[in-house]
């Protein structure tokens, strides 16, 4: 990776990769677009272009311009907001897909774009989900990404085009707020207990998913991305996980440093019925044996620093807030 052009780039993992990419390749060298303007640190680093990912002449023109070898491509919806707008979702999430995957092709660039745990439904093995299983997922988002694994295999085997991909988990960030995901509920529980020290989460007690924290995704990105194309097996659809939770495991977690801390819940059946298709744990064997994946944060680890970070850009906080006890802490 040269010289890398990234869709998407002011939402939750582009704002944090496109930072991690300016730090390792030079800040000239990483492209960052969205639709929309932005304050984002995305767009205040470096090179910044609107760009609509339906619109590919314009998509073409902006690589074009910057001699780009690398497209990493995260415009989409997510999967609670696609539900909500299934033939939007399908618009955006495919059509936008296939122009990246076309400028790919035309300027032999290296490509990536992030798969889900979406993709597995009610059919899917629940626990140690396999890396080959059965895939009907139930909603337009895990359509979206089994045909995107699929369009990408076929640009790979059809084109050449060196495409490779992630199935990421719910990936927990302090740098952006909650998106439209259904494991968002774990980033919103950490805002809210430092803003008011309690939390009603719309996913039920006992409903286990798999969870990231951001620094591990976008290493696990750039590790990918860096790794030798000839071992790559699984290229467009990795297993990746760090852990597993309900609500109840993350709250205990919060607790440590925020005692007083209260979960109730208000269930959402839109989101727990898409949780509960979900699978419990991955298996992730193959990105481990394949590319040497290994996550850092632990669920321990990932809460500390998750209440730490957020706490020190909340200052100025009350002596009897939430955040005064995580600020004496760090």
């Amino acid at each position: 990776m040269k010289r890398i052009l990234v869709t998407g780039s002011s939402g939750q993992i582009g704002s944090e990769l496109v930072a991690a990419l300016r730090a390792r390749y030079g800040e000239d060298q990483v492209i960052a677009t969205d639709i929309k303007p932005s304050q984002s640190p995305a767009a205040a680093g470096g090179p910044f272009e609107l760009l609509d990912v339906n619109n590919r002449q314009a998509f073409l023109d902006i690589a074009r311009k910057y001699n780009i070898d690398t497209v990493i491509h995260l415009a989409a919806l997510l999967s609670a907001t696609a539900e909500a707008n299934p033939l939007f979702a399908w618009e955006l999430n495919m059509g936008g897909l296939l122009n990246a995957l076309e400028v790919a092709r035309e300027l032999k660039c290296q490509f990536f774009t992030p798969s889900s745990i979406g993709v597995f439904g009610p059919d899917s093995p629940k626990d140690l989900t396999p890396q080959l299983t059965i895939q009907r997922p139930i909603t337009m988002y895990g359509i979206n990404k089994v045909a995107g694994e699929l369009l990408c295999d076929y640009y790979y085997r059809k084109f050449g085009v060196d495409t490779r991909g992630l199935r990421f988990p719910g990936l927990i960030s302090y740098l952006t707020p909650p998106g439209g995901g259904t494991t968002d509920y774990a980033v919103a529980m950490f805002f809210e207990a430092l803003r008011c020290g309690e939390y009603s989460s719309y996913i039920d007690k006992g409903t286990f998913m798999d969870m990231m924290y951001m620094p591990d995704a976008i290493e696990a990105i750039i590790q990918l991305m860096e790794a030798d194309s000839a071992k790559l097996i699984h290229r467009n659809a990795y297993n990746v996980s760090a852990m597993s939770i309900d609500p109840e495991l993350l709250a205990a977690e919060i607790r440590k440093l925020l005692p007083s801390f209260k979960l109730t819940y208000q269930i959402d059946p839109i989101r727990e019925q898409i949780a509960q298709s979900w699978p419990n744990s991955l298996d992730t064997s193959a990105a481990r044996n394949e590319w040497g994946f290994k996550p850092r944060y632990t669920l321990e680890a990932m809460a500390q620093d998750m209440l730490c970070q957020i706490a020190a850009r909340n200052p100025g906080s009350s002596s009897d807030s939430p955040l005064s006890s995580i600020m004496k802490v760090s």
